[in-house]
């Protein structure tokens, strides 16, 4: 009778366990197929098809229009007739407000950059927060991920729907589409996070400059069609792994306010790199800490100390500014041949010239141009850029030696050009 009694209860037991088991699986098949379905619509709201609700995200859908026409235009050749621009392939609300008169802009902050170093905007802009004007170069099977992934970013990103304008490179042999049927690179997108996640998994597909099918990197091209994608009455343009000072941007507005405008004057930023490991400092003081310790050293120090040494680091961080809260002109330099610093300028200054690519002279050329052209190089007593990781010998492409000679003949053939372009200078270099 004991025994009976037991086995009765363990077959309760066993029962209930067993309904348990059983409501779990149907539990988690009911949100297997919520979550497949989540994805489907998530993926027909992004890109089209029966299952969008047409009026759900208007602003959505005009962002969707505003890419399929830009895409339609098929984009303009540039000068050389080697590449393919899709200017303003996607604009921030900011530009589109700045457009309608709603908006004013005192400064943008321009980059370029491949796919494989796109995952590096989510850290520049949430240090910059401004607007923001990015060139991707992308080729072969690269310019339908690249668009699609801005797309993605675009729709998914609040603040890069508000700040970030975005502009494409392709070979003039290549033409970007909407991406209609893909599932491919958009299975499991589904919030900010996780399309720069998607991004990850292209960081450092190629080393440096070193792309796939031996493609030329047009940087200058690229600087020129970021710049020329602002409306601001001034510009930085940096390479998308530099880092600006923290609240660079406001501090710079409230400076130019006080200050008689000049046509002729660029404002230096200081150009520092720093240890993988640490984090990007924020503030002047939090610089020079690391810079003490040698944590923080001039940009470039080992591979050309000459390109930055004008910038007379030991002054700069020597200089003490009244308040941290603002910034001015420490000190102004005449430009020195080889310094290549990073600046705000107008958005008069000189284009790059768009013959260098690859590796070597591509900055220092503009310099150049804009100390031949007159220009003064004030540089800023508390803003500095900084980029991660300490650059060192080897970590380049094999090619980049070849790449210097062959850019270097070509520097001095544009100094020659000089001459010509500004013949009343007395300036050379």
């Amino acid at each position: 009778m004991h025994f009976s009694k037991k086995c009765s209860v363990f077959k309760v037991v066993l029962s209930a366990l067993l309904i348990v088991a059983l409501l779990q699986l149907i539990y988690l098949s009911f949100l297997s197929k919520f979550h497949g379905k989540q994805q489907r619509y998530r993926y027909s709201e992004l890109f089209g098809g029966s299952a969008a609700k047409k009026n759900a995200y208007p602003e959505k859908n005009t962002r969707k229009e505003r890419l399929r026409y830009s895409l339609s235009t098929g984009g303009i050749f540039d000068n050389s007739g080697q590449y393919r621009v899709y200017k303003n392939l996607i604009k921030s609300d900011f530009t589109t407000n700045l457009i309608a008169g709603s908006d004013v802009n005192v400064l943008t902050l321009a980059t370029h950059t491949t796919i494989n170093n796109l995952h590096h905007l989510e850290s520049l802009l949430e240090r910059w927060q401004n607007p923001l004007s990015v060139a991707i170069f992308a080729h072969g099977e690269d310019v339908k991920f690249a668009t699609a992934l801005v797309y993605a970013l675009s729709f998914f990103c609040p603040q890069i729907q508000a700040l970030v304008d975005f502009h494409l490179v392709c070979l003039s042999g290549e033409i970007a589409s909407f991406p209609e049927q893909d599932h491919e690179h958009f299975a499991g997108l589904e919030d900010c996070a996780s399309v720069f996640s998607r991004l990850e998994t292209h960081k450092d597909k190629y080393k440096n400059y070193a792309i796939n099918g031996n493609i030329s990197y047009p940087n200058n091209l690229l600087r020129n069609v970021a710049r020329g994608g602002t409306e601001s009455s001034y510009i930085l343009v940096l390479d998308i792994d530099m880092m600006p000072s923290a609240d660079l941007y406001h501090h710079f507005q409230a400076m130019i306010m006080k200050r008689e405008p000049a046509s002729d004057e660029v404002f230096v930023l200081p150009a520092f790199e720093i240890r993988h490991a640490r984090k990007i400092p924020a503030s002047k003081a939090e610089l020079v800490q690391l810079y003490q310790v040698g944590e923080v050293r001039p940009f470039y120090e080992e591979l050309c100390p000459r390109c930055q040494a004008p910038t007379n680091y030991s002054q700069w961080v020597n200089s003490h500014v009244r308040e941290m809260s603002t910034l001015e002109v420490a000190y102004t330099l005449n430009w020195i041949d080889p310094w290549e610093p990073f600046y705000i300028g107008p958005h008069t200054v000189p284009l790059y010239d768009e013959i260098f690519k690859q590796y070597g002279f591509n900055r220092i050329s503009q310099a150049c141009e804009l100390h031949v052209a007159g220009y003064r190089f004030s540089v800023l007593s508390s803003a500095f850029v900084v980029h991660r990781g300490f650059k060192i010998q080897g970590e380049f492409h094999s090619k980049k030696e070849e790449e210097n000679k062959q850019n270097r003949v070509l520097f001095r053939s544009f100094k020659e050009g000089l001459k010509t372009k500004y013949p009343s200078s007395t300036r050379r270099c």
